[in-house]
């Protein structure tokens, strides 16, 4: 285990947090990812997390109640707690060490005062909270896309973030082929847990069509949209790039990516919450530049930065 330090006013973008300390003590299990302070352009919190959280807020009001499912080290549930001002979270994830040490990061960051209730606990997706019996007007994922070939290679990943064990629910063919099973399973589940008028956020790194994005929702019985659009770089290069590439080459995608570079030029001045209300124009401006999973992995390697796309996708029950 690791501990690192946050600035919350940084990581979060804003003047001063008003519900959290303004240094963050956060604790990182071993079978967490670490918040990748040193770069926020790759870090998945800072970099598209946050910038949903406030187009959230701005479009609709606070969120008094949020979970997480898959939150690694919690600090989404403390830019929620900040953001939305979440009053009860839920937050998943599936080694009990990692979602121990994330409530005791989110329990020991909040200011004293503040009225705060977390119902946590570690298994698969949604299922750990079923027994609380809650709802929540805000659902979060950021779930792996990889999927194992065994239940071992899975297992023997460092963290839950790397590849999805295989699953035995049937899950629509454009799903399994841009690898968003875990997404959709996600989906399904959250029906149980939403509040009414509730939405639920699927952060996806856009290395497939957003189209393919917006038909996930559809699929598993939703009303669909794309909230925020952006990118970020893409963090583990070597094995994303190479793990995409040979799935790819297993008849999976295609998939995407782009050269930093061009994705830093494109979207200046485009925030992402005026991103996601253009998202298909954009992707479409920006197809010529796209690489293949293969092509990418070969820029990477000739020391080219690469990046790609990332979408939240917003599902909402049809008659809310």
């Amino acid at each position: 285990m690791s501990v690192v330090t946050v600035n919350s006013s940084a990581y979060l973008g804003i003047a001063r947090p008003e519900r959290l300390a303004a240094e963050l003590t956060v604790s990182v299990a071993d079978r967490a990812y670490e918040p990748r302070l040193a770069d926020l352009r790759s870090d998945w919190v800072a970099s598209a997390a946050v910038p949903a959280f406030k187009a959230h807020r701005q479009r609709r009001g606070p969120a008094r109640s949020f979970c997480s499912i898959g939150t690694g080290s919690g600090l989404d549930v403390l830019a929620a707690i900040e953001l939305l001002e979440a009053e009860r979270v839920g937050l998943t994830d599936v080694h009990a060490e990692v979602v121990l040490t994330a409530a005791g990061n989110v329990r020991r960051n909040v200011r004293p005062a503040l009225p705060l209730t977390v119902e946590a606990g570690h298994g698969d997706l949604l299922e750990p909270l079923r027994r609380y019996g809650s709802r929540y007007e805000v659902i979060y994922e950021n779930l792996p896309n990889v999927p194992a070939d065994s239940e071992a290679d899975a297992t023997a990943a460092r963290n839950s973030g790397t590849y999805v064990p295989p699953r035995r629910e049937p899950v629509p063919e454009l799903v399994r082929r841009h690898m968003l099973d875990l997404h959709f399973i996600a989906l399904a589940q959250a029906r149980d847990f939403l509040a009414a008028g509730g939405v639920m956020y699927s952060c996806l790194g856009a290395r497939v069509p957003l189209t393919v994005l917006l038909r996930l929702g559809e699929l598993a019985g939703y009303r669909a949209a794309i909230a925020t659009y952006g990118w970020k770089l893409q963090g583990d290069p070597e094995l994303v790039l190479r793990e995409h590439a040979d799935r790819e080459a297993r008849g999976f995608g295609p998939f995407h990516f782009y050269r930093a570079e061009i994705l830093e030029r494109f979207f200046a001045g485009i925030s992402p919450a005026d991103g996601g209300e253009r998202a298909l124009e954009l992707e479409e401006q920006l197809q010529p530049r796209q690489l293949s999973a293969s092509a990418a992995l070969a820029e990477f390697q000739r020391g080219a930065a690469i990046g790609h796309t990332v979408a939240f996708l917003q599902s909402e029950e049809k008659n809310s």
